[in-house]
């Protein structure tokens, strides 16, 4: 389903600057963009969650030690 996006005007400008003198489409840029960051958020939305729930009791943390006793790596 097509997103559209209100963009302030100096944003705008400069992709249509980007676009013009590199002969490719806005959406080709704004879509670059997404992709560039789009993992960077969701990590960033992950790691707020699960220090959240660490800080309310729901998660706890393990030690190197632990997860090594747990995986039979322990020496």
């Amino acid at each position: 389903m097509p997103t559209s996006i209100r963009l302030p005007e100096e944003i705008e400008q400069r992709l249509t600057h980007l676009a013009q003198a590199t002969g490719r489409t806005k959406a080709f840029y704004i879509r670059e963009a997404v992709l560039e960051h789009l993992d960077d958020l969701e990590d960033m939305y992950l790691a707020e969650q699960r220090l959240e729930d660490l800080r309310a009791g729901r998660s706890r943390t393990f030690t190197l030690d632990e997860v090594e006793r747990e995986l039979g790596l322990a020496d």
